[in-house]
């Protein structure tokens, strides 16, 4: 394919974090890199500084004394703006077709403002559920309330915050979702075009060739944030619904950290926690799983997946969110209807060894058959349908204007 040689300034949410934002955004940069593209990206870091490797540019931004933190890994810094002025300087001077940005962080936010002053077409990535977090946290934050005003609480928020982001989210020309269930979401919330930017995996990075793990107990891994949103108490009623059946000889194993882990080491008697992990560590943690259990209904996608598949280990997800579209049920994984599935198809694959070794083999296959390369030809390509639509109607109000 060829890919028409825009020039696209990237602001992401994140950039160095463990999250799929920032591994999504790190390998963007690198294929325009690979692709002669050229490109710039503007994110959050720990210093002021500014590279240029062949095609891309790099602006990193620190934030300062004003941040807060949204969790352990991510922060919004209100003053941030006040930068505003000196990077639509340097975006100007890169002269971008598209800003595109990933979402209503103090970055996204910095880079809408500047594609409006510089009347540079705007798109934008729904990453992330925040409605979803904002509902669960509510809920997190409220439990010493009674059970009727909790749930009340979590659905206002929810409702207020969606409202909030489908109101952010008119402003961009295009925008893009990972997952069809969700595209069809936000176009009727915007009202506005909606394509999609899937996700894939490296496979390199992420092989079952890391594994090297002897017998044992039947290895059960969760990989993630240890927060309210991503539904890890979950975790402990997995591991109860597997002893009321029977099952002992297994392990979880939770790679993560967060706010929820003091908890879940009181209530949990068969698991064992690696904090967070990256790198070497992180494969090998990967590899060594026997299936992982991903109980989050916020995802819109679920990177952990892919790279567990990845690293040819079955995966049991949920039928809410973005997940299930990574999976095919009964060949490479399966998603569960009700909660107590998970535990039943966690006995399936503890019992049937032929097929767990059958899933191992299919679920590395499907990992191979995904591609970044093609994500990003099809971004490029909707950024270019959309400048060609806009750019027509610009001469159709030309030409009305001069008859």
């Amino acid at each position: 394919m060829t890919i028409a040689p825009l020039r696209v300034a990237l602001f992401p949410d994140a950039y160095h974090e463990i999250d799929g934002v920032a591994c999504t955004s790190r390998h963007f940069e690198a294929f325009a890199r690979q692709h002669c593209l050229p490109f710039l990206v503007v994110h959050a870091g720990p210093e002021n500084q500014n590279s240029t490797d062949g095609s891309v540019t790099r602006v990193q931004l620190r934030r300062g004394w004003s941040q807060f933190p949204l969790d352990r890994s991510h922060s919004f810094d209100p003053a941030l703006v006040a930068r505003y002025r000196k990077i639509a300087s340097l975006v100007d001077e890169f002269k971008p077709d598209v800003i595109h940005i990933t979402g209503p962080s103090d970055i996204g936010i910095l880079g809408a403002l500047i594609a409006r002053r510089l009347r540079v077409p705007l798109a934008a990535s729904w990453q992330t559920n925040l409605h979803e977090y904002a509902g669960r946290r509510a809920v997190a934050a409220t439990s010493f309330l009674p059970k009727r005003w909790i749930a009340e609480i979590g659905k206002s928020a929810e409702r207020w915050s969606f409202s909030a982001m489908a109101r952010f989210y008119k402003i961009p020309r295009l925008l893009f979702a990972p997952n069809p269930e969700l595209m069809g979401q936000v176009e009727r919330a915007t009202g506005k075009p909606c394509f999609l930017m899937s996700h894939s995996v490296d496979t390199a990075a992420f092989d079952p060739a890391f594994r090297d793990r002897g017998a044992g107990p039947f290895q059960i891994g969760y990989v993630g944030r240890l927060t309210a949103e991503k539904n890890v108490r979950f975790l402990a009623q997995f591991e109860q619904d597997l002893i009321n059946r029977g099952e002992n000889d297994f392990r979880i194993v939770i790679v993560g950290d967060g706010a929820e882990r003091r908890w879940l080491q009181k209530n949990m008697r068969h698991a064992d926690f690696t904090g967070a992990l990256t790198g070497r560590d992180l494969s090998r943690a990967f590899a060594n799983m026997d299936a992982l259990v991903f109980p989050s209904e916020t995802e819109t996608f679920g990177l952990v997946v892919l790279e567990a598949l990845a690293s040819g280990v079955p995966a049991i997800v949920g039928a809410r969110g973005g997940p299930k579209f990574s999976l095919q049920h009964g060949r490479t994984g399966f998603v569960c209807e009700e909660t107590h599935d998970f535990a039943g198809y966690a006995a399936v694959l503890m019992n049937r060894p032929d097929l767990l070794a059958a899933m191992r083999v299919a679920t590395r296959e499907y990992a191979l058959s995904t591609s970044w390369e093609k994500i990003f030809e099809g971004m490029y390509e909707a950024y270019g349908r959309c400048l060609h639509a806009a750019n027509t109607v610009s001469r159709g109000v030309l030409d009305i204007a001069t008859t």
